[in-house]
């Protein structure tokens, strides 16, 4: 189809260029001669033809595969054919003297004026061809910079597309890893509660085979996946944990996300923001308009998970990527613990107002 497309520009890019050529002898002739001599003319545009044409398919094309020799030699024969041949032609029809009348009076005024003048011609001739020919290589090379430039980009964003692929894939595992740890720790003592788990899990692999597929998924889908993520942590959460969840979005939400992007977030709070002898609490907040998607949390950091919860997991470093590879530099992350080294927050902010749907 781009081919398609291509010819078709090419082809009127043509017509364009040259239709005025062949109508100037027909539209502006010389006057006092005869329109069948007026058309004796179209041997300029002809030669003009040949050479841009013989360039950009021909000539051009060696000299781009470094036969440099070959492409001058070509040119050069050429070109003196065509300048000589159409100065005859010309002279025979007696057609040449219209054309730059004042040098060639001057110069057939000289004792050898004769020969000057047609020098003269052939040098003019050479100049335009040269100049059609130069102008024929400069339009495939640039063509060509720009079609590199262009396979080069495709390569570049099929290979961003293969890493994010396996980056996304790479997620199920880990996160499946750790809720099954969390299940099967539930079975030892609350068989009820580990049922209500394999439920909550189940909606959310319904998600990963199905929504978790495409690029992006709808904001709200993605929030309830989350949710139930919450739901099942919360199962094993001990009384001393406060968790507060905040949701503020449109509705009807038409905003879309790249899919299991905040998961891990929910994951690292989780692991180590729960200290079994003291008071813990997770706090989540998620915000979303058509300019941009701001998620947040904040969870206590005992003093043994210090240097543990830094953003540095597994997890985490995969976020990293995929946010570099879905919303290249449209977005923010700021990771950081408060001044008494207690409290742990991680924001993201997505600046991205193509994913959604007026």
């Amino acid at each position: 189809m781009r081919k398609q497309v291509y010819t078709s520009k090419f082809f009127w890019s043509q017509i364009i260029v040259w239709l005025p050529l062949f109508l100037i002898p027909i539209m502006y002739g010389i006057p006092h001669i005869s329109w069948k001599d007026n058309l004796s003319q179209y041997i300029i545009p002809l030669s003009m033809m040949i050479i841009v044409y013989l360039n950009y398919f021909v000539l051009a094309p060696m000299l781009l595969k470094g036969c440099k020799k070959e492409f001058w030699c070509y040119n050069t024969f050429i070109i003196l054919l065509l300048s000589i041949g159409q100065h005859e032609w010309l002279y025979y029809v007696g057609l040449e003297r219209y054309f730059v009348t004042y040098p060639y009076r001057i110069l057939a005024q000289e004792q050898r004026g004769g020969l000057y003048a047609q020098l003269f011609f052939v040098l003019r001739n050479v100049l335009n061809l040269s100049i059609c020919a130069g102008v024929a290589t400069s339009v495939l090379m640039a063509r060509r910079l720009s079609k590199a430039e262009e396979e080069k980009k495709e390569a570049e964003i099929a290979m961003s597309k293969a890493e994010l692929v396996n980056l996304r894939q790479q997620v199920n595992p880990h996160f499946l890893l750790n809720t099954l740890n969390n299940i099967y720790a539930l079975t030892a003592f609350d068989t009820e509660k580990a049922q209500k788990a394999i439920i909550d899990l189940s909606k959310m692999l319904r998600h990963i085979l199905y929504d978790y597929q495409q690029p992006y998924v709808n904001l709200k889908e993605e929030i309830e996946f989350l949710r139930n993520y919450i739901a099942l942590m919360m199962i094993r959460l001990p009384a001393n944990v406060d968790i507060k969840r905040e949701c503020n979005i449109p509705d009807p939400c038409k905003i879309y996300v790249a899919p299991m992007i905040f998961i891990s977030l929910l994951e690292n709070a989780f692991k180590h923001g729960i200290n079994p002898g003291h008071k813990n609490f997770i706090h989540i907040k998620l915000e979303a308009t058509n300019e941009q998607i701001i998620f947040s949390i904040e969870n206590s950091c005992s003093p043994k998970e210090k240097l543990k919860n830094t953003g540095h997991g597994i997890g985490l470093n995969q976020v990293e990527r995929r946010l570099e590879l879905a919303y290249p530099g449209k977005y923010k992350w700021e990771k950081k613990f408060d001044n008494n080294q207690n409290i742990y927050s991680s924001k993201i902010i997505i600046y991205d107002t193509k994913l959604h749907n007026n």
